[in-house]
């Protein structure tokens, strides 16, 4: 399993260095808010590890996802991240589908994050199993869970281990990796490495438990101990 740590500027972003994937995001404009390019790019250039963007909580807008796809692509993102606030598996195909393209067709290296939202139905929004369908459908490299609105429940207050275990499965069998996140507590780890995720994605574990704090390298380095 990989850390992802979603440090919110580049002076956080020090505090972060030692995660397997270092996420850029502005978490005031939502649970996927995205950072601006110049924040990519020089994060990009201090980090030694992948570094992932967030593009977005997106409504169904196919041509705004893919254009901000490959903006972060063009800033250095090594990881392209979008989540799905919207319902349907036609919708959720075709934004994705367009994501793919924007960013693959120059730049077939990178990596496509598709992320749905474990607590969907309080949200109104795709279920996370059938966004991943039409994730893989679309060439995406990975499904993600996350939580979509951060009132400190986690994911596990939505989906329960097992229900997270059949989605990783599940994504397995199509190709393509897991990422969860979601409001996740040391606690949790446990339970996640049996669940057995390619990517595990945190921020408020590692402020001390209030995602608005500042990230504490110690505890970047607490979690990576307690995974391996």
């Amino acid at each position: 399993m990989r850390l992802l740590v979603s440090p919110s500027s580049i002076e956080e972003a020090r505090s972060a260095l030692s995660a397997d994937i270092v996420d850029v995001k502005k978490p005031s404009e939502g649970s996927l808010g995205a950072n601006f390019p110049w924040v990519i790019r020089a994060i990009k250039e201090m980090a030694e590890k992948p570094v992932s963007a967030a593009i977005g909580d997106f409504d169904y807008k196919p041509g705004t996802a893919a254009l901000a796809a490959y903006g972060a692509a063009c800033a250095g993102a090594d990881y392209i991240k979008v989540g799905l606030m919207f319902d349907g598996k036609e919708k959720a195909y075709e934004l994705s589908k367009a994501i793919v393209k924007a960013v693959k067709d120059e730049f077939p290296e990178k990596i496509v994050v598709i992320a749905a939202y474990s607590d969907y139905q309080r949200l109104g929004t795709i279920s996370p199993f059938v966004a991943a369908e039409a994730a893989a459908d679309a060439g995406a490299d990975v499904a993600m869970i996350d939580t979509g609105k951060k009132d400190g429940k986690s994911t596990f207050s939505f989906m329960d281990a097992d229900m997270l275990a059949a989605f990783t499965e599940q994504n397995r069998s199509r190709g393509l990796e897991t990422a969860l996140a979601g409001s996740l507590k040391f606690e949790d780890l446990t339970a996640l490495k049996t669940i057995d995720p390619e990517i595990i994605g945190v921020r408020g574990m590692v402020c001390g438990g209030d995602r608005s704090d500042s990230i504490r390298p110690e505890l970047v380095e607490k979690a990576l101990a307690m995974l391996r």
